[in-house]
């Protein structure tokens, strides 16, 4: 309790980090007001429909009493999830503390501007008695319930489609307001204060609400134009609210359908990813990938982009980020904001020759690593961008590394020594494909544990880590790069090797 980061530490697991216990538990009572609110709401619905006059004396008393007690308990929930919020810029990037207050309130802002978030942030305010009709906002938390939907929420679905629209949709109301400022100011100035004053227009505001009804053909005819002007300004509006209409139906139209058919627009930036993973070269016979790439990551906490020059095939999960573009051209790369990026997968073609296959994501790699290099925001990176790199061809390895591939992946050529060896030592295939994957005694990568003293010999560190955490330690890669493999026991690991083990789970302190 003497270290002062300890309480703050807290608050941010109970609010960010869904894999602790207390973050479940936080997440339950939230349910639980969630759901008391809601029905607390209900039951005012059937008590205003009954009548007071039917009611016990001081129920109502009773139930506003408890309303505003879960409202102030939501008040406290909502402030101590933005306060305790830490931007990812700033454990990604290094920067100095003028920036990082900066990245600090930036961050804070936006992610109390995120629809859910802003959602909560309306509904507490109902705890004022002249917004309590706010409270019926709070029926929208249900969008929350992610365990409901098996594959795809649709309810995520269109706030995606809203977020990555957003510049669209700023646009589009910024015209509506400009518009409705004008007609509304115009209307004032001829007939609010003219020589023939309309008298249903006596002050601005309502020349601002004529102008709106107008614009959208609602048309209540509680004002109307007396003058010839104020009929011009009336018919120039109607005309504008036709465009109006249409610019907006086509934008809904567009976004709801890129939902629905999982279609996104080509110039979408996503400012907002961070630590992200970029899959360049996917294709709709790519699936398998997408499955298996499920089970290793949690797509709800990390976010993973596709990026390839077509459209968005149908079988893809709604999770999943669709970015049209070409992965070989640089200007292509800021869609996916590579600078941001965790790690890359570039994927080969099927429907093309294995030659011209890795010619392809040769130069995809070669690509990225040259946009990179020349990215101000590299530089200041705390870890290097991780790109992985898919060849079909087993001459081509080396021109993949070199192009810039951390790690080559021939996965033809690796098919086939699993069936080969398969035919002399029978089981070895069936092992090994469970090993690569996940759910079994996995193959993990991980760093040594602070309580042991390095450097230290191989035998001694294996025995160690088996009784403290349970792994089975079979190989190392050493501060030169090079792999160790079943080493001689006597063989020295040091502090900043990487440690190669087998484990049900991850065990070791990620590399």
């Amino acid at each position: 309790m003497g270290d002062t980061r300890f309480v703050p530490g807290l608050i941010h697991a109970a609010f960010h980090e869904p894999g602790t216990a207390l973050y479940r538990w936080v997440q339950g009572v939230v349910w639980a007001l969630i759901l008391l609110s809601i029905v607390l709401l209900g039951v005012e619905f059937v008590v205003t429909g009954a009548g007071e006059r039917n009611l016990a004396p001081g129920w109502a008393r009773t139930l506003e009493a408890v309303d505003v007690v879960v409202l102030v308990l939501f008040g406290i929930e909502i402030t101590l999830r933005l306060a305790s919020w830490r931007p990812g810029e700033l454990a990604f990037f290094q920067m100095g503390p003028a920036r990082a207050l900066r990245t600090h309130l930036a961050g804070r802002l936006r992610y109390a501007l995120q629809p859910l978030n802003l959602i909560d942030i309306i509904t507490v305010l109902a705890v004022l008695p002249q917004l309590r009709a706010l409270r019926a906002l709070r029926l929208l938390r249900l969008v929350r319930l992610q365990g409901l939907f098996r594959y795809n929420n649709p309810l995520t679905g269109v706030l995606r489609a809203f977020e990555e629209n957003r510049l669209l949709y700023t646009g589009a109301f910024s015209l509506l307001g400009l518009c409705v400022a004008l007609g509304g100011t115009s209307i004032y100035l001829a007939e609010g204060a003219g020589a023939h004053p309309n008298p249903g227009i006596g002050t601005l505001r309502d020349g601002l609400w004529w102008a709106l009804v107008t614009i959208t053909t609602v048309g209540y005819g509680d004002i109307a134009p007396v003058t010839g002007l104020g009929r011009i300004i009336g018919g120039v509006l109607m005309v504008s609210g036709m465009f109006m209409l249409a610019l907006f139906a086509g934008i809904v139209g567009s976004t709801l359908l890129s939902v629905v058919m999982g279609i996104r627009e080509e110039g979408y930036r996503m400012a907002g990813f961070l630590d992200h993973v970029v899959i360049c070269g996917y294709e709709e016979g790519s699936r398998l990938l997408l499955d298996n790439l499920g089970q290793e990551l949690d797509p709800s906490s990390t976010d993973v982009l596709l990026f390839a020059p077509t459209e968005r095939p149908p079988n893809v999960p709604n999770e999943f980020t669709w970015i049209n573009g070409d992965p070989t051209k640089e200007g292509e790369l800021d869609k996916v904001h590579l600078h941001k990026a965790r790690s890359v997968v570039i994927v080969g073609p099927r429907s093309v020759p294995p030659a011209q296959a890795d010619a392809t994501t040769i130069l995809t790699a070669f690509t990225i690593r040259r946009w990179l290099g020349r990215h101000p925001d590299n530089v200041r990176r705390r870890r290097p961008l991780h790109l992985v790199a898919e060849i079909l061809d087993h001459e081509n390895v080396d021109h993949a590394r070199t192009a810039g591939a951390d790690e080559v992946i021939e996965t033809t050529n690796l098919g086939f020594s699993l069936l080969s060896h398969a035919v002399v030592q029978h089981g070895t295939a069936d092992l090994m494909s469970r090993v690569v994957g996940h759910g079994f005694s996995s193959l993990y990568v991980g760093r040594m544990p602070d309580g042991i003293q390095a450097p230290i010999p191989f035998l001694d560190l294996a025995q160690a880590l088996r009784a403290s955490h349970g792994v089975l330690l079979i190989g190392f890669k050493d501060s030169e790069g090079k792999d160790r493999i079943n080493p001689d026991s006597s063989a020295q690991v040091g502090r900043g090797d990487k440690l190669l083990y087998l484990a049900e789970r991850e065990r070791l302190a990620r590399v």
